[in-house]
């Protein structure tokens, strides 16, 4: 069961730019992941937890708000799987 997230360096840097509401997504997300876990939390309908195609396949995205977006990936290491955020942007229509 997956339990622990990182945010990517990237990330950390990205949210220093990003609208306080984002933050605060990705931080409640986080911490979802971290008490519940990553299965029971991509259950929720809100978050849109979908995976990506094309470049981006073996990836996954979460909805912040209508136009920002975090990409996440599910890393083993050794027995412990970690969702690693890799980068919060905003979405193009």
């Amino acid at each position: 069961m997956t339990r622990r997230v990182e945010l990517s360096k990237r990330v950390r840097r990205q949210l220093q730019k990003m609208p306080r509401h984002i933050v605060e997504n990705l931080a409640a997300w986080v911490d979802d992941v971290e008490t519940r876990g990553l299965e029971e939390v991509r259950k929720v309908p809100g978050h849109h937890d979908e995976p990506l195609h094309g470049d981006r396949r073996g990836q996954r995205s979460i909805r912040l708000s209508r136009a920002y977006r975090a990409i996440y990936v599910v890393r083993s290491e050794g027995e412990i799987k970690c969702a690693s955020v890799e980068e919060v942007s905003k979405h193009g229509y």
